[in-house]
């Protein structure tokens, strides 16, 4: 039988979460780095579409080929583990100070691969600044303005917005970790993990290992932005809403209602009078 039921899959979660909280901090970086290379990728594959003047629907439908890949491959995203972890901690199978150190080292090398992707595109796409970039380069401009300058137009409820923006995606995006374990087999993981990545993606929704590449590329590719903008308008916001989303709404609601000790303490009988008895009586 393919299908894996939902007790199983959260077991097999909680395995994974305790697997990766014990990786050594070179491989948290390198398996960090290589998924913030193929969310790029995959964005990039975006721009690409959208450019072409197809509809952003088709852009959310091609996107979740990074999260496959970098899922299929055992890869490290910060997101998939601001849900997975959480529920290991409440378990009581890693501690706090494992849980946070993976997500250190796996955010941080996330971020660089990120960059490094975006650097590498915009070398390619302007052959190393020979021109603007386009089509392709007008898109990355306008869509890493909307997610920094944008909401600093806002001021404060711009911070809320990206805030919950984030929220709303990490939920679909942690779905779509947990989706990883519901199949035996390779094309049932695929179909189950695409859905919740399409979804997010479509609603435009604000991840932040993506838009690790995505503002940095429009910086690259000359958009008035600074790292100040970056970081307060979008980064932060969305990073915090991300492990809001991912750790309760995901990891430890599923965790509570699949995978929680029973209470074992006896509770005592009552007779028709209503008197405790005590066991025997």
């Amino acid at each position: 039988m393919d299908y894996v039921l939902p007790d199983e899959v959260v077991s097999e979660a909680l395995k994974a979460a305790v697997k990766k909280a014990g990786l050594p901090a070179p491989d948290m970086f390198i398996r960090g780095a290589l998924s913030g290379v193929f969310l790029g990728y995959a964005t990039s594959l975006v721009f690409i579409a959208l450019s072409q003047g197809l509809p952003g629907l088709v852009g959310a439908i091609i996107f979740p080929v990074g999260f496959v890949i970098l899922v299929l491959l055992g890869l490290e995203l910060a997101t998939g583990n601001f849900a997975l972890l959480p529920a290991a901690l409440i378990d009581q199978r890693i501690s706090a100070k494992a849980m946070l150190r993976n997500w250190a080292w796996v955010y941080v090398g996330n971020l660089f691969g990120s960059v490094l992707y975006a650097l590498l595109f915009y070398a390619a796409i302007t052959s190393f600044g020979a021109n603007n970039g386009a089509a392709i380069g007008d898109q990355v401009r306008k869509i890493a303005q909307a997610k920094t300058l944008g909401f600093a137009a806002l001021g404060v409820g711009g911070w809320g917005t990206a805030f919950v923006k984030a929220m709303l995606c990490n939920w679909m995006v942690t779905v779509g970790t947990m989706l990883a374990f519901i199949s035996r087999s390779t094309i049932g993981k695929v179909a189950a993990m695409w859905l919740p990545i399409t979804i997010f993606f479509a609603h435009g929704y604000e991840h932040s290992i993506v838009n690790m590449f995505v503002i940095p590329a429009g910086i690259f590719f000359g958009a008035p932005i600074s790292l100040g903008d970056w970081w307060w308008w979008n980064q932060i916001p969305v990073t915090f809403g991300n492990i809001v989303a991912g750790a309760l709404f995901t990891g430890i609601a599923f965790w509570y209602t699949y995978a929680r000790k029973p209470e074992t303490a006896a509770q005592p009988v009552q007779n028709r009078a209503g008197v405790a008895l005590a066991a025997g009586d």
